[in-house]
């Protein structure tokens, strides 16, 4: 079992899990756990009125490409799917041939939780995971690792492709200035690069930056924007920055199976959630509660973070009594495989655009009662 595999979540995660008497959400094994949001549910029964042309022609996606355009502050061409792996995927197999490579961190989901999915999309491509402390390459492991692709030759698969996690898989944020060191590297190697940003939102919570700033600007060619994990029902977009790198996706897009007939839901629920900044105050909410969380598991004895907490994802070592004690109260989590060097059982957990203060103060309620 490698680093970032989990196990099954531990507590009661059901519905028959929340103490119905106070609401607390006791469920904090994923941000994929929470309900749709409100305005999003709205804006998918406002679009299942009528009919509308399929395959992308209709005014939902027309408005959605014109709202990114504002968000980012540049021209994109945008592709809705429904989920994060084919997103991750179609973007890898525009800019990696099937006899090249993939560089990310070891850590990556793209490495560790898609089933050989970029692999399959790219037709063959390697991937290879670069090790590092937090989950953000290093330009020292970047450096090395493009060094020794140059000198591979033809009997080692080509390095086409740089991908980088925003938040990374181990909750900590790329900083703009280390962001655009690692992506110039990349692409004065000649490499294309993507961007996983299933949990971007919450990255920029944290970093205060403009979308921008946090992607094109720093580098990126080919984003993959969640939405699920921040209220969408499910719906993530390839943001496509480089022009020549989206000519194709449509074909791609379609050949993979991830075209709707009806992209208008999936638009509806895209536009709906950069409408009105929604996707920046939900990102900030789930963000300032993984704050509070950690603060509060921080002055709990016998805990250790072994990574700064900088997005919606909190990892703490805790020990086996106290994580009982969480379970007996129905509280939802996962175990992680633990980090060398470190004793005892590290934990997730993450907090959702739904996550309020009073949730995180009665799971910290709980721990501070073990005697």
């Amino acid at each position: 079992m490698n680093q970032n595999t989990v196990e099954q979540p531990s507590g009661d995660t059901s519905a028959a899990g929340e103490e119905t008497a106070t609401h607390i959400r006791r469920n904090f094994a994923s941000d994929n756990v929470s309900p749709v949001c409100p305005e999003i549910l709205a804006a998918l029964s406002a679009a299942s009125t009528g009919a509308a042309a399929s395959y992308g022609d209709d005014p939902w996606t027309e408005k959605l490409e014109r709202r990114v355009a504002e968000v980012f502050e540049a021209e994109a061409r945008v592709f809705p799917v429904s989920t994060g792996t084919a997103c991750n995927s179609l973007a890898l197999s525009a800019l990696c041939p099937p006899w090249g490579a993939v560089l990310c961190d070891e850590s990556a989901h793209i490495n560790n939780e898609e089933c050989g999915a970029p692999e399959f999309f790219t037709h063959g491509a390697k991937l290879l995971g670069l090790p590092s402390d937090d989950g953000r390459i290093s330009s020292e492991m970047l450096g090395r690792a493009l060094e020794k692709a140059a000198s591979g030759g033809s009997h080692v698969s080509r390095v086409s492709a740089l991908s980088v996690t925003q938040a990374t898989e181990w909750g900590t944020v790329y900083r703009p200035e280390h962001l655009r060191e690692v992506t110039g590297m990349a692409r004065r190697a000649g490499l294309g690069v993507h961007m996983d940003g299933a949990r971007l939102v919450n990255a920029l919570a944290f970093l205060g930056c403009s979308p921008a700033e946090a992607t094109w600007r720093s580098g990126v060619d080919i984003l993959s924007l969640g939405a699920t994990k921040s209220g969408a029902m499910a719906a993530e977009m390839l943001v496509v920055f480089d022009p020549a790198r989206a000519e194709e996706m449509d074909r791609r897009r379609k050949r993979a199976g991830h075209i709707w007939s009806k992209q208008r839901f999936l638009s509806a629920q895209l536009l709906a959630w950069l409408e009105d900044d929604l996707w920046l105050r939900n990102g900030r909410n789930a963000t300032d509660m993984a704050a509070r969380l950690a603060r509060g598991l921080l002055r709990q004895p016998g805990a250790v973070l072994p990574f700064e907490t900088e997005s919606s994802e909190v990892f703490v070592v805790l020990p086996e009594l106290l994580l009982e004690a969480l379970e007996a109260a129905g509280f939802g989590f996962y175990r992680w495989t633990t980090p060398p060097g470190i004793t005892g059982t590290l934990i997730r957990l993450v907090t959702g655009y739904d996550t309020r203060a009073e949730d995180v103060d009665a799971l910290l309620a709980v721990l501070a009662s073990v005697e």
